[in-house]
């Protein structure tokens, strides 16, 4: 179906830089696409007026009916209730704001919020690496280490919405990290880390790109972060099988652009200590790269809209 009455779904991703929103059919196939500036130091209701001025943009070209739209926001959030519990400093008054009646107040529609990194798995499931994947563990490497967890065709938040946040368990090593804790597998796998062990072992202060370009031309000590950074990760993985015994994880996010470094530097330690159940983790690179977000926000808008329609039909994110 196609035309003015068409029905279409909106995916927004609201980072601390950049906001990006798509409109998608029903397939999810993108129709459209624009980005702005998120205004994060002016607070929530700035950041809902942007998205709603890109939104406007995307649905002024596109024909069709806006059914619906999903949020993939940074931060621990209250996807049932549609507001943030928790932000960082990068956000001015942004913990506590309703995302989801602000923009079922402005846009008529009904309105969906997850945390980014479940909004990324979503995606990931639902057109993505991991299509048809029935348990995984989503990561995200980018300036933290973010975790999302999807088992028996659902995704699972937990109780307190943390479920899957593996890059925030400690056990890997002793090292500060950013959320006041210690031993975080963010501590060795993020960017802003690799960028911190480098220059601590070498005093040089680079990129974690260039960490990476510099391990690819041969730099030891470059190499012997980004190993850390993969025994971490094998380590993770193996930890989160011995638990819910998943059987792929996706990742995704900046540092895994220099996947084919970091992929081999997984499997050896994989190889090495194999999840108890003896069967091997199917390990995958994200294929949606900016996109993963977005899709997964609208993924989750149109099943929700799907399981009020044809109850019996429940199949998360897909």
């Amino acid at each position: 179906m196609s035309g003015p009455d068409a029905p279409v779904f909106a995916g927004v991703d609201i980072g601390g830089t950049t906001t990006q929103v798509v409109l998608c059919d029903e397939e999810l196939k993108v129709l459209d696409r624009a980005d702005t500036a998120t205004p994060a130091r002016t607070g929530g209701r700035a950041m809902i007026a942007a998205t709603l001025d890109a939104l406007a943009v995307v649905r002024a070209r596109t024909p069709g009916r806006l059914a619906a739209v999903g949020v993939g926001a940074a931060g621990v959030v209250d996807a049932a209730g549609g507001h943030i519990l928790v932000a960082s400093d990068s956000f001015t008054d942004w913990a506590g704001f309703p995302v989801t009646a602000a923009l079922r107040t402005a846009l008529g529609v009904p309105a969906f919020l997850d945390n980014d990194v479940n909004a990324f798995l979503r995606g990931e499931i639902a057109c993505g690496a991991a299509a048809d994947e029935e348990d995984v563990l989503g990561m995200t490497l980018g300036t933290g280490v973010g975790g999302a967890l999807w088992t028996g065709g659902e995704l699972r938040t937990g109780a307190h919405g943390a479920a899957g946040e593996i890059g925030h368990v400690p056990g890997f090593g002793d090292l500060p990290c950013t959320c006041g804790g210690r031993g975080h597998l963010e501590t060795l796998a993020s960017a802003r880390s690799l960028r911190a062990r480098y220059g601590e072992r070498t005093g040089r202060e680079l990129t974690a790109r260039e960490v990476a370009e510099a391990a690819r031309d041969g730099d030891a000590d470059a190499h012997a972060v980004f190993a850390a950074a993969g025994a971490g990760i094998a380590r993770a993985i193996v930890m989160t099988a011995g638990l819910v015994d998943i059987g792929t994880v996706v990742i995704g996010g900046g540092v895994s652009g220099a996947w084919t470094l970091l992929e081999p530097l997984i499997r050896g330690p994989l190889a090495a200590e194999p999840p108890i159940s003896g069967h091997p983790v199917k390990l995958l690179r994200a294929a949606l790269g900016t996109d993963a977000v977005p899709l997964g926000a609208a993924a989750r808008a149109r099943h929700e809209l799907t399981a009020r329609w044809a109850p019996g039909r429940w199949a998360p994110g897909r």
